[in-house]
């Protein structure tokens, strides 16, 4: 679908993805197929879809990680402020702008939470680290508390707090989500959505990948949806809030007329929601 945005809003994109097709397996297995997805400066922007729908290889495109994982970028761009990062390592990556929190609060469990910070600083120079960390205690007020605790030792909540303070070590231009609040308490995925948008607020962009769907539309400026390897729906967020077949299929909203997030999307799979 296109990705035009109105007259007099033409600014390049922070981060662009054209046609890009992604396959695993040497070829046999493919991931996603001929996507388009914009990151502009300032926005939170959403990738929803089904487990398998490709979001994380999305992100793994972006950051570099695909060889690691046995992928391969087969075709189109994916464009930093207008340059290709085809050939760039993950760190170049990293220290052209990028950071990526993954899935499953991979913190380092055997160093204390200001090593983790540390050695999320590791391009920046010492004084610059040693600021930004005094800023992210600032901002995660529970990780000054525990600064000499093991990461290992610290709740679910804590551990993917302190992953996005890691990676926002780098000073990032995009930040890249994938599942922060998954299995958290009601009132951490609160906290966590909220961080999003300060995050965001003290300018760096965001790509969410979120299971959370609603909250992550709640906050999005715009959003895309994953569907059989291809982009299916794209709108602002609040638009496809009042999609129908986003609340259907994306939203696990049930009840009269609806179906479950899980058969609607076995039904769109045996040929279309009845």
């Amino acid at each position: 679908m296109s990705t035009d945005v109105p007259e007099g809003t033409r600014e390049r994109p922070l981060l662009e993805l054209t046609d890009v097709s992604v396959t695993y397996s040497g070829g046999a297995v493919q991931a996603l197929q001929g996507i388009d997805l914009v990151v502009r400066r300032g926005q939170i922007v959403v990738l929803l879809g089904v487990n398998g729908a490709g979001k994380t290889t999305t992100l793994s495109a972006i950051s570099g990680l695909l060889p690691y994982s046995g992928g391969s970028l087969d075709s189109g761009a994916v464009l930093l402020d207008g340059q290709d990062l085809r050939g760039s390592t993950p760190a170049a990556r990293v220290q052209r702008g990028i950071s990526m929190v993954m899935e499953g609060r991979r913190v380092f469990p055997d160093l204390t939470v200001e090593e983790n910070l540390i050695a999320g600083g590791f391009s920046r120079a010492a004084g610059e680290t040693r600021e930004t960390r005094e800023q992210m205690y600032g901002m995660f007020p529970i990780l000054a508390e525990r600064r000499r605790q093991l990461a290992g030792l610290l709740s679910g909540g804590e551990q993917q707090m302190l992953a996005i303070a890691r990676a926002l070590m780098q000073r990032p231009t995009l930040l890249m989500l994938d599942e922060p609040s998954l299995g958290l308490a009601p009132l951490i995925v609160e906290r966590i959505r909220e961080l999003v948008v300060e995050i965001n607020a003290g300018g760096t962009s965001v790509l969410l990948i979120e299971q959370n769907a609603a909250m992550a539309l709640s906050i999005a400026d715009y959003a895309y949806v994953l569907d059989g390897k291809t982009i299916a729906q794209h709108g602002t967020g609040a638009e496809l809030l009042a999609d129908t077949s986003v609340q259907e299929l994306y939203l696990g909203i049930a009840g009269e007329g609806r179906r479950s997030f899980r058969a609607a999307h076995e039904a769109r799979a045996r040929g279309g929601a009845r």
